[in-house]
């Protein structure tokens, strides 16, 4: 029991899981937006995740990311290199048009990890724009950067897609935000602090709404789609109602972080389903 625990703490902190969920977010794009998905780009995605998210949380310090005393960071510092590797691999495959929106992501990644200049700020440390940050990243990066690899415009759709998925990853920040609440610097601005966490929970609901309701305003509605979304909308209304201050160990970092793979699931299931009928 004790080796198993060890394993899924190392496969959270060693970002697995949260790359497992970026790239469940391109698959559910695919499927959405009816368009084949790039093997290579979906493993460059999920290896990229990795490498990007243990960096801002492990080395953003580069003494501290190469010279690793530690036995269980050196452990995720091994897997972080093989994770560049492969994404190192798999980008020597990618078309023009994706390598465009690859080298404005990259840049918005290294502004967000590191200041511009040294005695400016980066953007993960000024208040209130963070999440927002990270919500427009994780929204090019699965819906917009799968779609421009089979297509040179951008669709209605597509564009419709991309604010729902930044909509999304706002949602599924908060819980974050307010776990986060009594490690946060009161000049990090976050909602919990402007607003407090009812509050915070109440603007979360509100973007639940916002969420299911702009599926409406696609050309192409798909049925599986609406009911998905709408699967999606009570349990993304479920999460902000469960939501606490105190929150159990895995309640965001394995849960929340969850529902881009669960959403996959579903919506396989469905095709799946429907391919039988």
């Amino acid at each position: 029991m004790k080796l198993w625990r060890r394993f899924f703490n190392f496969y959270l902190d060693a970002s697995i899981h949260v790359a497992l969920a970026v790239f469940s977010l391109v698959y559910v794009t695919g499927i959405t937006l009816n368009i084949p998905i790039d093997f290579n780009l979906s493993c460059f995605i999920f290896f990229g995740t990795i490498v990007c998210y243990n960096f801002i949380k492990y080395g953003v310090e580069a003494s501290k990311y190469v010279l690793v005393a530690n036995p269980y960071h050196k452990n995720i510092q091994i897997l972080s290199f093989l994770a560049g590797a492969g994404a190192l691999y798999h980008a020597f495959f990618l078309n023009e048009h994706t390598w465009y929106l690859l080298f404005f992501l990259s840049f918005m990644i290294l502004l967000y990890a590191l200041p511009l200049l040294p005695s400016a700020k980066n953007l993960r440390s000024l208040g209130g724009l963070k999440i927002f940050v990270v919500a427009m990243v994780w929204a090019m990066a699965t819906v917009l950067l799968p779609y421009f690899s089979v297509n040179e415009g951008v669709s209605w759709d597509a564009i419709v897609e991309t604010v729902q998925r930044f909509l999304l990853v706002l949602i599924l920040l908060i819980p974050f935000e307010i776990r986060d609440l009594k490690y946060d610097s009161p000049t990090l601005k976050t909602l919990p602090q402007r607003y407090g966490v009812a509050n915070t929970k109440i603007i979360g609901a509100f973007l639940t709404l916002v969420f299911f309701f702009t599926t409406f305003f696609k050309d192409d509605i798909n049925r599986n789609e609406l009911l998905v979304k709408g699967v999606l909308f009570l349990g993304l209304g479920c999460l902000m109602y469960t939501t606490k201050r105190n929150q159990t160990k895995y309640y965001a970092s394995f849960w929340v972080e969850a529902v881009p793979i669960l959403w996959l699931v579903i919506l396989l299931f469905m095709e799946k389903r429907l391919s039988l009928v």
